[in-house]
């Protein structure tokens, strides 16, 4: 018996934001103080470190349930599933739905609900709710929908990702550059199989002392904005150094739970929020085994598409499944790691063999 990813989809917005368009933003220092370099310097070392050349935004109509509804048809049409035999969809993000040009945060009802009914699913035994669990959180919802199927409350699980970032940042705060919007989305299965593949082991942390507010929600940098109104705001070094330690630890320990050993890993496939703290995270990850890391095993959509929280990872899955992304493709029995870190302080991992 084997859980299983057996469809994958992902929208990926059409409005294209580069660098350069940043170039007339008034960014300001935390104490909204200005900074002594000009914004092209700053765009110029941030492409240097992020790797992000331009992010993708949704367009002023769609929210983010829209874009997991997107996501989840074509998640639907890949596995060929008859969509009213879903037990559970499980809708990742971190902010719900935010209209364009408003401040307010809907989730009532749940995206997960909202998404449901843009399928047209009559069964009223298909669950729905939300995971609030930073970027982790697409993953932490295909770990429970694991748990549902191994303990025989599921058969088929719906777990998505989707985020509308752009709505959610300062324009003053030039973070407001990794940001992006999207959606991915997969289908989760119990498969009667001889030899076991799908799911083999996974790992999940929570850190809540000092680590707890790295990515928390702050007033603008604007010091003449008087509104309060709260932005998406994090400490990026903090963010960093947290990552490339525990990460790779995590995926480790997740490893060596499966029983299967490093040299068997084929791709690593990382929450898309910073190329070099990824690359980093992945040397360190291979380095715990005392290896060096195999070239072309870290898959990278981060330079075209941002930063989409929840929506990185799935997305990135299913453009290396369908031969979308360049250089990179993957073949039955491959035993592949996903690893993710995010606000919470939360971090995961899973083991899988496709």
């Amino acid at each position: 018996m084997s859980i299983k990813i057996t469809g994958t989809g992902s929208y990926i917005p059409l409005l294209t934001k580069k660098n350069e368009d940043f170039l007339e933003a008034n960014f300001l220092n935390a104490d909204g103080s200005v900074f002594n370099v000009s914004n092209d310097i700053i765009i110029k070392k941030f492409k240097s470190i992020t790797g992000i050349e331009e992010r993708r935004y949704a367009k002023d109509h769609l929210n983010a349930s829209d874009l997991a509804f997107f996501a989840a048809e074509k998640a639907i049409l890949d596995a060929k599933i008859d969509q009213e035999n879903i037990d559970y969809i499980i809708v990742a993000h971190n902010f719900g739905d935010i209209k364009k040009d408003t401040e307010q945060s809907d989730m009532l009802p749940s995206l997960a609900s909202r998404v449901k009914f843009n399928l047209g699913i009559k069964n009223p035994s298909c669950v729905c709710y939300d995971i609030i669990f930073g970027c982790p959180g697409w993953l932490e919802g295909v770990i429970q929908a694991q748990s549902f199927i191994k303990s025989g409350m599921a058969k088929t699980c719906l777990v998505i990702g989707a985020e509308t970032l752009s709505r959610t940042y300062d324009v003053k705060d030039r973070d407001s550059m990794i940001y992006a919007d999207g959606a991915g989305a997969s289908i989760i299965e119990l498969k009667k199989e001889e030899n076991i593949s799908g799911i083999l082991s996974h790992k999940s942390c929570t850190y809540t002392d000092k680590e707890t507010f790295y990515l928390f929600f702050g007033e603008s940098y604007d010091t003449a904005d008087l509104s309060k109104t709260k932005f998406i705001k994090m400490h990026g070094r903090k963010v960093y150094e947290f990552a490339i330690v525990h990460v790779p630890k995590a995926m480790k320990d997740c490893l060596d739970e499966s029983e299967y050993s490093i040299k068997d890993v084929k791709k690593v496939f990382l929450h898309q929020a910073n190329e070099k703290m990824d690359e980093a995270i992945v040397n360190r990850f291979f380095k715990l085994y005392d290896m060096k890391t195999p070239k072309n095993i870290l898959p990278m959509s981060i330079n075209k598409l941002g930063n989409s929280s929840v929506a990185t990872i799935p997305t990135l899955f299913d453009l290396v499944k369908n031969l979308k992304l360049d250089d990179h493709s993957l073949k039955k029995g491959d035993i592949v790691m996903f690893g993710s870190v995010g606000a919470g302080m939360n971090i995961n991992a899973i083991t899988y063999k496709v």
